[in-house]
């Protein structure tokens, strides 16, 4: 049987994903309908799709569920974390300008920055505190990975693992401008050394300050930003004595301020969030 469900385009920094609002409409079949809507040419088009919920636990206001463009699904999203807080903002589902959102990586802490007339400009998201080491997700002695050696097509690289909730590897390069992201970062996804697969960023220091970064998602391909992974590069740049512990990372579709705070050891993301459009799809 055929039927509809009413979704919101939304993108932070052009990473772009189709919305809908799990307590209004009912999606069943999450991961399908992610490979399904998020085609370019065929569907609605985006990065992946992002399911918001009332929290069933009282630490948190709002759940997140996202799957990926090829359907697998992500423990957390910086970029879909802010625009979340924009949504349930302006769409009336709270006034708190403070907001717990449960994510299958933790309940992350969103911070709303509003202007006038209730519309929110931008968000700042505890992304909790970095992981260095996980065996499950670097096939290394100790799971973790600090400027070391990744091969990819037939080329010896360096690179830094990170994990902020989903897993990262960061390549600095003399310029992230020319690196082959697609060749490369298709092949250090599916690496040996990455179990569970690994998002990848290219990432250059910039003259003027702050780091340029271009993003390989695992199970999206190349996209305009991601947010965890600008805190994976911020956060390995400051390990590698690159940056200091405050920085601005710059991606294809805008930047993102993040400061590694010394204080309490946790990732603070700030970045805009944007409606594009609403609509409605079919189910069948």
């Amino acid at each position: 049987m055929t039927g509809r469900i009413k979704f919101t385009k939304m993108q932070g920094a052009g990473n772009d994903y189709i919305y809908v609002d799990t307590t209004q409409c009912v999606v069943e079949r999450p991961a399908e309908f992610a490979r399904r809507w998020s085609d370019r040419h065929t569907g609605i088009g985006s990065d992946g799709l992002v399911l918001i919920g009332r929290s069933p636990v009282p630490e948190a206001d709002f759940t997140m569920r996202i799957f990926n463009a090829d359907g697998s699904e992500a423990m957390m999203c910086g970029n879909a974390s802010r625009c979340i807080g924009k949504y349930v903002y302006e769409r009336g589902l709270t006034d708190k300008t403070t907001l717990r959102l449960l994510t299958p990586a933790g309940v992350r802490t969103l911070t709303l920055h509003p202007r006038g007339a209730g519309r929110v400009e931008s968000v700042t998201v505890d992304m909790g505190e970095p992981c260095l080491a996980d065996r499950s997700l670097v096939a290394t002695a100790d799971g973790s990975l600090a400027d070391g050696p990744v091969a990819a097509c037939g080329r010896q690289l360096r690179g830094t693992f990170v994990s902020m909730g989903n897993p990262h590897l960061v390549v600095f390069t003399a310029d992230a401008e020319t690196a082959d992201v697609a060749r490369l970062g298709s092949s250090l996804e599916v690496s040996p050394l990455f179990p569970q697969r690994c998002n990848i960023e290219f990432a250059s220091l910039l003259d003027g300050g702050g780091i340029r970064a271009r993003v390989w998602e695992r199970g999206s391909g190349i996209t305009m930003a991601c947010g965890t992974g600008a805190c994976a590069v911020a956060v390995a740049a400051a390990l590698t004595g690159r940056a200091g512990r405050k920085t601005t990372v710059v991606m294809d579709g805008g930047s993102l301020d993040i400061e590694w705070s010394g204080a309490d050891n946790h990732v603070y993301m700030t970045g805009p969030a944007e409606f594009a459009f609403d609509g409605e799809v079919e189910t069948a």
